[in-house]
């Protein structure tokens, strides 16, 4: 299984492992961060989801829809790394992807 790195809030650095094909937002709830709310549930309705993902793996990452930069505007922490985890699919090319979690807004 692909490796994710997830950094808290806190700063605390951790690699988990997420099956392909789930969302990175599946793959860092799996894994016991309660920090990443995602109220949603993946709808791409909400902002609690919003990562910074490493710039070495933006290349890699689907376009952002206009809905996820819609709802990363109301994100007071958003900046050119910004995503919304559940709309990124976790895959085999994105092992070793690093993420942080934002800031709560």
């Amino acid at each position: 299984m692909p490796t994710l790195i997830v950094t808290t809030r806190e700063g605390e650095e951790r690699a988990v492992t997420g099956e392909a094909g789930l969302s990175v937002m599946e793959v860092i709830r799996d894994n016991g961060f309660d920090e990443l709310l995602a109220l949603c549930g993946g709808c791409c309705s909400c902002a609690t989801c919003h990562v910074h993902v490493d710039p070495e793996f933006a290349a890699k990452l689907p376009p952002m829809s206009e809905d996820e930069d819609d709802l990363l505007d109301s994100a007071s922490d958003r900046d050119a790394t910004s995503r919304l985890s559940c709309q990124l699919q976790f895959t085999s090319a994105l092992d070793g992807m690093r993420v942080r979690i934002a800031a709560e807004d």
